[in-house]
């Protein structure tokens, strides 16, 4: 097929005057494709004639205005539901391989006579002028560790210039996972854009009771405060006005996919080592953006002489059943501190309990509803000596540790309605006292063979091995006259 290039050559070839058969060796043409040319003046994409005619006969021209009818009663009827419908008004006439074909109608139709769709408008961003934040769930990859399922989230912090990234663990979207995300990307890059941007996040705004809006936070104000940086926020519903870090969203969700299809494995040994895939991949992606990257740094803002905390203290009593309330979450503790007030600090992933500056407790928080953060451990020496209390406490589901606990009582409820409570509440203080492993394995086996999982035939599985007989062990005592030999005057002297 000869292009307009070659034509091209093949004018400026005549004009110079090169007789017509070299030049058209000299522009890859054939001597009668370049007389043809050369007399028609013209180069092959005018000479072309728009395709406008139709190939083969329209299977749908009868059937239009039905179809019409139909779009302009609604038109956001698809092509496969419509076409059905064709089928069941007109039996026979219309195969399955015709799809395709109404399809390519629809797609005219609309673009003729469709509603105006929303556009984008593609923005120019300065060096340091902008950060966009958010956090995306990652529990659809199906990451496990050491063969568990591992939903999390990752903090994700990008520059709208060069698209530089950091990402962060986090469990929960928090003040504290927000905080902690932030400031540690912010240190990471060295320095300070002038603008933050984030969506409506629970983290950084609260709702305005007057102005039925949101408004930010005096905590995520002092935040920014403390970096120079200001704050802004997207329209809600408008996700398109946080648009880069949505965006790297997806990108980012693909790479780690496609990173872990290589790896051959969704398996980590632990959560560090996940961390570290996570942090190789983040320095890879950086990696091709070293040259904007550096347009953004010569202008960002310093940082200040320390990171703020990423947590927030309270004080708290312990009530009279065990109990504390952090962030509207239930926890237990020791029940030595009821009545005492004791110091907790929240962090995005747990909680660090004092009382008098001594560290009690160290618990997981707790995320999302139907979550308490209740230790069996805390409540079962009192709960064995009230055993009437199980069946209808608060949060009895947080007294089951594994499946495997559940499946006893259900079947010691099955078996015995008034004996169920007290034999799983022994058998609960019995896991609080020896091994919790232990008890489960013993648990599981029971129940695989269809015996009833009693109290007495669980510790007997449980109850330890009698120790071996401590052997008898005689030291002797040297004989220190032997000393004497080596020092034989002063053995004289004396």
């Amino acid at each position: 097929m000869t292009t307009d290039k070659q034509v091209r050559r093949l004018m400026s070839l005549i004009r110079k005057g090169v007789p017509l058969s070299t030049a058209a060796v000299k522009a890859g043409m054939s001597e009668p494709t370049a007389r043809k040319y050369r007399r028609a003046g013209k180069l092959p994409q005018e000479l072309k004639v728009p395709h406008t005619w139709r190939t083969r006969s329209d299977s749908f021209e009868e059937v239009w205005p039905e179809v019409e009818a139909l779009l302009a009663q609604d038109a956001g009827l698809q092509a496969k539901t419509v076409f059905e419908e064709l089928q069941r008004r007109h039996a026979g006439k219309f195969q399955d391989g015709q799809l395709r074909t109404l399809q390519r109608r629809f797609r005219q139709w609309r673009a003729l006579h469709g509603e105006e769709q929303e556009v984008y408008f593609a923005q120019r961003h300065r060096p340091g002028e902008q950060a966009q934040s958010d956090f995306t769930h990652m529990g659809k990859l199906g990451v496990t560790i050491a063969g568990q399922r591992f939903p999390h989230l990752l903090y994700h912090f990008v520059l709208t210039y060069s698209n530089w990234e950091s990402v962060s663990l986090c469990f929960s979207e928090t003040f504290e996972a927000l905080s902690a995300g932030l400031q540690e990307a912010l240190w990471r890059l060295g320095g300070v854009p002038e603008e933050h941007r984030t969506d409506n996040l629970s983290a950084a705004t609260h709702e305005l009771k007057h102005s039925r809006g949101r408004g930010f936070t005096a905590r995520y104000l002092e935040l920014l405060a403390h970096y120079g940086m200001r704050a802004s926020k997207n329209t809600p519903r408008r996700a398109h006005e946080n648009g880069d870090v949505e965006s790297a969203h997806g990108g980012l969700k693909n790479v780690v996919d496609q990173r872990l299809r290589l790896r051959g494995s969704r398996e980590f040994d632990s959560v560090a080592a996940y961390c570290a895939f996570i942090d190789a991949l983040i320095e890879d992606r950086n990696g091709g953006r070293a040259a904007r990257l550096a347009e953004e740094r010569a202008v960002l803002g310093a940082l200040p002489a320390r990171a703020l905390p990423a947590y927030r203290d309270q004080e708290v009593t312990v009530k009279r059943w065990g109990i504390i309330r952090v962030a509207k979450k239930p926890y237990s503790l020791p029940s030595r501190l009821i009545g005492h007030r004791v110091q907790v600090r929240l962090f995005a992933d747990h909680l660090e309990v004092r009382y008098r500056g001594e560290l009690v407790a160290s618990p997981e928080r707790v995320c999302g509803n139907g979550f308490e953060g209740i230790d069996y451990r805390h409540l079962v020496h009192s709960l064995v000596r009230k055993p009437g209390a199980f069946r209808r406490y608060v949060y009895r589901e947080a007294l089951f540790p594994t499946l495997t606990f559940r499946r006893a009582y259900d079947v010691l409820a099955e078996r015995s309605q008034k004996w169920a409570d007290l034999e799983y509440v022994r058998i609960l203080h019995l896991a609080a006292t020896t091994m919790e492993c232990q008890v489960e394995t013993a648990l599981g086996v029971l129940l695989e063979a269809g015996d009833l999982p009693e109290y007495d035939a669980v510790k007997a599985r449980v109850k330890p091995a009698a120790p071996l007989a401590v052997p008898e062990v005689r030291v002797r005592l040297p004989d220190l006259a032997a000393y004497d030999v080596l020092l034989p005057g002063q053995a004289a002297s004396l």
